[in-house]
Parts: structure tokens; sequence; C-alpha cells
């Protein structure tokens, strides 16, 4: 089962956000810049592209500059993030304040449907992907990026050490994001992984990023009210056991998919249903970034 997350603190931290995330937001960019990489795959230009939490607007604008002949539309649930979009940009791109899990998008209207870094915050993969798929047309394309459950793994020790609640999110594996796709019906899907590793000289720094991103603890088993002083300082000194050549390093696993929307009266897959396989030269191996 896909890790439950709380949909409204997911929304409310992104809003928080909204005006510290250009400045902190390194990693998102870099994995934003390799999954516009994989729309190379496309063949004709789409008439309607939809880039799904679409933060402050890049991808939407690097669509909008490939395609000049497309309707790009940016979509994020977060409105304070879709306010970012720059002004002279908002003639050219559709600005929609919208759930995922509910596209206010007429079936089979989209060609290219984009996701980067966004569906992790979302538990119910299964139903997301048939959203996903009612409205791609047929033979649409899907580009996704999400984290996988080795990320952060480092700071999700050094809280294990204070006490037993949760205090980092954790998120799908690629087994589960495939049989997702697969269930939904999407046809030769592809999925491959890579590790970043970011280094800070202390572990406040690296928390105080996340919180800068947006990227807090949505478990709903978190614990409420502030971390009291106690707790916050054993986490940051157990964070120590993994310093390196002097700095505190933070490992993101970023899991990469696409594939292509099924032609018209294939049925999809029964939940409980045999689970995804996938050959071997499909599942590039895990790299260091």
């Amino acid at each position: 089962m896909t890790p439950p997350f709380d949909t409204h603190q997911v929304r409310r931290a992104f809003a928080r956000a909204a005006a510290s995330y250009e400045a902190h937001a390194v990693l998102q960019h870099e994995v934003e810049r390799r999954l516009l990489e994989r729309l190379d795959y496309l063949d004709a230009a789409p008439a309607r592209v939809l880039d799904l939490g679409c933060g402050p607007g890049h991808a939407a604008q690097a669509m909008r500059l490939r395609w000049r002949g497309a309707q790009v539309i940016a979509l994020d649930a977060a409105l304070p993030m879709l306010a970012r979009v720059k002004p002279n940009w908002l003639r050219q791109i559709a600005r929609v304040n919208a759930d995922a899990r509910a596209l206010p998008l007429a079936d089979a209207s989209v060609d290219v449907l984009f996701s980067n870094l966004c569906i992790q915050w979302i538990d119910d993969l299964p139903a997301l992907f048939d959203e996903f798929r009612r409205v791609l047309r047929p033979r649409g394309y899907l580009a996704l990026s999400t984290f996988g459950p080795d990320t952060l793994h480092e700071l999700r020790s050094a809280w294990a050490e204070t006490d037993h609640a949760p205090h980092v999110s954790r998120f799908a594996d690629i087994a589960r994001i495939g049989d997702a796709l697969m269930h939904a019906g999407f046809r030769d899907p592809v999925l491959d992984a890579e590790h970043f590793t970011l280094t800070y000289n202390d572990a406040p720094t690296l928390m105080r990023e996340l919180k800068a991103i947006g990227a807090t603890n949505a478990d709903p088993a978190r614990a409420r009210g502030l971390t009291g002083r106690a707790r916050y300082r054993r986490a940051v000194e157990a964070y120590e056991a993994f310093r390196d050549k002097g700095l505190l390093p933070a490992t993101y696993e970023v899991i990469y998919a696409h594939a292509w929307a099924p032609d018209p009266g294939q049925p999809r897959r029964g939940r409980g249903g045999e689970i995804a396989s996938f050959p071997l030269e499909r599942l590039r191996g895990s790299r260091r970034g």
C-alpha cells in the first residue's frame, strides 16, 4: 500500500513556501531539466500540454517555448505557487488551481502530461493514474518524476533516535509505481531511478531548506505541535553519525517514468491482479548524481 499523506498539510506547506521555493529548489530544477529531456521521445508536436504540480511554472514555460502552437496548462493545488508564474507568461500559459486527483479537464483532451516531483504526495497511485489516463488522448504521452523510499534516509534515521513518531514522509518504490501504471492500462512503461546526494554543513540548514521548499512531514501519524528543544537537539546530534569529509549528506532517490496512454477500448487491469514486472533493459541502473 502506498504511504498515506495529509493532503491539507501538503497544500498548506507548499502554499507557505511559494515565496522561498525558487531560492532553494536546486535539486527540483535539475530533475525537471532531466525530465524535460524525455520529451525527445515525441515525434509530433502536441496540441495541449499539462504541467501537473507546476510550482512556479518553469517547465510549463519550457514546453511553451518548445511547442509554440500548443496550449500549455500549468496546474497546482497551491494557489500561491501559481501566483509566482511570471506576469509576461500569463497570456501564453493557462493557470489552473486544482487537485491532481480530480482534474477539471475533459476526457481525452491532453496530448502530453508532464509532472515533476509532485505525485509522491498522493497516496492512491492507481486512482491517480486512472485520472491521468482519463484526460490523456489515446497514445498520449506521460512523463513524470517522483521521490523514492530511500529519500532522506539519513534524516529519518536521525529522528528515529528521538522517538517513534514519523518525522520524514515515506514514498512509494519503483515497483509500486510501475504496477500502478500498468493497472491503469498505460502502454510500454519505462522506469528508472538515480540517487542524488546533497551536502550541508549542519542538519539545521537541511531542515530549514526542506521547509523553504514545502517538503515538510505530511504523515497523518506525525506528532502535532512544536518539536521540543531536547528532541530536536538529539536528532541534530544523531545526524552527525553520517558526517563524511566534513559535510553531512542528504540522499534523494528520484524515480522517473514515462508511458503512453492506451488505444481506445483497452481495459484496465483489475485491482489485486498480478504484480507488474519489467525487463532488465527497461530498468536502467541507479546512479549517483
